[in-house]
């Protein structure tokens, strides 16, 4: 039996909806941007009220397109920005602040008190995380801190924590849950034993009180109230977007590994049910948890990806769009050897400096926008090559890596090509491009019954295209080379 599932893919500039039919092809998509809001540099906010909107607006838009309606969806699947953290009044729904968004780093500096009193071994130990303004557990403490009144509402049970998931979630059909790939991502969640855990909340200060349900990625999360859509829908699962993107891109089986391109890159590889602590500074991590079996993953994250090609754009002005930087790139002179570290915001794993900024090494007379162009692009692969690198150190069943890719930088031919010679391993580029969606979809019509296993599902996922590596090794070492001398050139920390 197969039926349409409704996805809804909450993301950190923009909503979307995407039905897909009985046959997992895309019938129906609704879209919308929100704003981004910037109180003070360094902080990045979102109106949880418009994320709510924009939510509803876009599944009846892509209900509309797909020519269903809400008693022909079978379930709903959610996936979302992950560690932006949301607050709000338990009865009544309303938020007491705008959401912190995990871009924001107002934390830092209790981060790095944190780290000075020692207890970032046993944070890592527990959540597979590091200290880092990046995950939610300092941004909800320090809304607990700052917002007068906040604490003794939130030890009342009065207010409850959640990430976008969770907030979603509760206004779709009243409850308060969450899944276990967010939680994992809060500094509050034990990984090993799926539990949250009470050593963390007191270290950070949050009431327990203010926490949800976990529950597994394919799961009953309830059904939508009748009145926003025309009908109850169930939604039957959630999952962040990284680890939606690891489930629609198939990656069931230990060894795969997925990197999805946006802004940013996330890459992570699917190490089965062995929690694998990373000596490289790469995050352990749940991949997903089905039918009470969890699967785990090692995972790096890259600050800058599609955005050095923005940089292109908005901030040199050297293409119109996206699409021309790998034109641009084909024409650079092939001997220089400009190289981009593009910290623009510091350099994620396996570096992690936050205070680090972009570089540019090997610029000439000659060099003009071609080679700076081709260097952006290099850097996404010399970026992907290091957090790679770190897989195969840390777990030595990642051999013969096959990468599975997916976000927009996908589209560029040139760039998915450039990764391939530098990985020197195939990258693999599905036929739906909306794979965080489909995973999303996957699992709430699994969870449905009307949608296959893993195993039915994983055999019918295709492939777009496969690039082959054809650099010479000579050539790569070299480029790799100069990489790291870059790299070691622009840290803070050598």
């Amino acid at each position: 039996m197969t039926a349409p599932i409704l996805a809804i893919d909450q993301g950190t500039t923009s909503t979307r909806a995407i039905v897909f039919d009985g046959e997992r092809r895309i019938v129906g998509v609704g879209q919308q941007e929100f704003a981004q809001h910037f109180p003070r540099s360094g902080w990045v906010e979102h109106d949880l009220e418009e994320i709510w909107a924009t939510t509803v607006a876009t599944v009846r838009r892509a209900l509309a397109e797909a020519r269903l309606e809400a008693k022909d969806i079978a379930a709903i699947g959610i996936t979302n920005q992950r560690e932006t953290v949301a607050v709000w009044e338990r009865d009544t729904g309303r938020p007491v602040h705008r959401a912190i968004v995990w871009q924001d780093r107002r934390t830092a500096e209790r981060c790095a008190e944190l780290k000075a009193e020692g207890l970032e071994p046993s944070v890592t130990e527990k959540t597979g995380l590091l200290l880092d303004p990046y995950f939610s557990g300092t941004k909800l403490a320090w809304l607990l801190d700052n917002i007068d009144g906040l604490r003794p509402r939130a030890e009342r049970g009065e207010v409850v924590f959640g990430t976008i998931d969770s907030f979603l979630i509760a206004r779709l059909t009243g409850e308060f849950a969450t899944d276990v790939t967010n939680a994992s991502r809060t500094l509050l969640f034990d990984i090993a034993r799926q539990e949250w855990d009470d050593e963390l909340c007191r270290m950070l200060g949050v009431p327990r009180a203010m926490l949800a349900d976990v529950r597994d990625n394919a799961a009953d999360y309830g059904s939508t109230d009748p009145a926003l859509f025309g009908a109850a829908i169930p939604v039957r699962g959630v999952a962040g977007d990284q680890q939606a993107a690891v489930i629609g891109n198939a990656c069931f089986k230990p060894g795969m590994v997925k990197s999805t391109y946006g802004t940013g890159c996330f890459a992570l590889l699917n190490t089965g049910t062995e929690r694998v602590a990373s000596k490289n500074r790469l995050l352990t991590t749940i991949a997903y948890r089905l039918d009470g079996r969890t699967n785990y993953a090692l995972e790096g994250a890259i600050f800058v990806a599609g955005a050095a090609v923005q940089w292109l754009r908005d901030g040199l002005g050297i293409i119109e769009h996206a699409g021309q930087s790998g034109e641009l790139a084909l024409r650079a002179d092939p001997h220089q050897q400009v190289i981009l570290v593009p910290a623009f915001v510091g350099l994620g794993a396996p570096y992690w400096d936050a205070e680090c900024r972009g570089a540019l090494f090997g610029i000439t007379r000659g060099t003009g926008p071609a080679e700076l162009a081709k260097a952006a692009l290099e850097s996404v692969a010399l970026q992907t090559h290091d957090l790679v690198e770190a897989m195969h150190r840390d777990w030595g069943g990642a051999s013969d890596t096959v990468l599975r890719v997916d976000g927009g930088m996908t589209a560029s031919d040139y760039a998915m090509q450039r990764l391939a010679d530098v990985l020197a391993a195939p990258v693999d580029r599905p036929t739906v491009a909306e794979t965080t969606a489909l995973g999303a979809a996957w699992l709430a019509g699994h969870a449905a019954g009307v949608w296959p296993d893993a195993e039915g599902f994983a055999a019918s996922w295709a492939r777009d295209r496969r690039f082959e590596p054809a650099m010479a090794e000579a050539e790569r070492s070299a480029l790799i080379g100069a990489w790291r001398d870059a790299v070691s050139r622009t840290l803070t920390r050598r």
